[in-house]
């Protein structure tokens, strides 16, 4: 395994370099100080996983993220002195796959980059069930492909899992605990940042192929549904 990280602070290099020592000791890891070497490095080294700082010193970290994320879906992990809410949305919508701040413990990180391995290395939900069509929303599971209309929309492993479980579950609500412990693991039951931003890109996307419909109601304060029916929901 091949581990990028990118940070000038070459304290928490060595952190993460322990980190990864203690649990995959024939990991290779490379590092750079900046954004630009971080992108010029990834093109070259194409790593496995990314260990991203927000605070580089010559561009904003988010910039990088965004960058990689539009030619490669690698494991992103965001390492950064920026707490909040804010903050964490925005480094999600960038396209990053967790989101730790620091000061950080080697249990804590250890534990984080366990669980973004093994989301990525999980082949995607599916099984030979019937077609679940209703509407404009088709999902087929055995092909793992969701269409809208005749427009095959292209998801991201965790947006596929996401509404393959509204899906499996229409047209029940599905509670925030439950969707956060079968997509991303019981250990980010509490992140619900972490499911309001896929939800508004699975949205997005929807809206994109078919302008106005809307396959996910947000039931506020408990979960969310599969509307199929294209209706309108309140809220993220």
């Amino acid at each position: 395994m091949k581990v990028l990280v990118v940070d000038d602070d070459p304290d928490i290099v060595e952190a993460v370099s322990i980190c990864f020592a203690l649990r995959w000791p024939d990991a290779e890891l490379v590092d750079a100080p900046d954004g630009a070497t971080a992108l010029s490095t990834f093109e070259a080294e194409e790593p496995d996983v990314v260990i991203l700082d927000l605070g580089l010193p010559d561009m904003n970290g988010l910039e990088v993220c965004k960058t990689i994320r539009e030619t490669s879906q690698v494991p992103i992990l965001i390492l950064t002195a920026r707490g909040g809410e804010l903050n964490k949305v925005r480094g999600l919508e960038m396209g990053a796959d967790d989101y730790i701040t620091k000061p950080f413990s080697h249990l804590e990180l250890l534990a984080r980059i366990k669980a973004v391995l093994r989301r990525a290395a999980a082949p995607p939900p599916g099984d030979e069930s019937p077609a679940f069509e209703d509407g404009d929303f088709k999902f087929d599971f055995a092909a793992h492909r969701v269409y809208v209309g005749e427009t095959h929309v292209q998801l991201t492993k965790t947006e596929y899992g996401l509404l393959y479980h509204l899906t499996k579950n229409y047209p029940n609500v599905v509670l925030h605990k439950t969707l956060l412990a079968k997509v991303w693991g019981r250990e980010y039951i509490n992140e619900t940042d972490y499911l309001k931003v896929h939800v508004q890109r699975i949205r997005k996307k929807f809206s994109a192929a078919l302008p106005g419909f809307e396959p996910i109601a947000t039931e506020r304060g408990i979960g969310y549904r599969l509307t199929p029916s294209g209706e309108q929901s309140s809220g993220v």
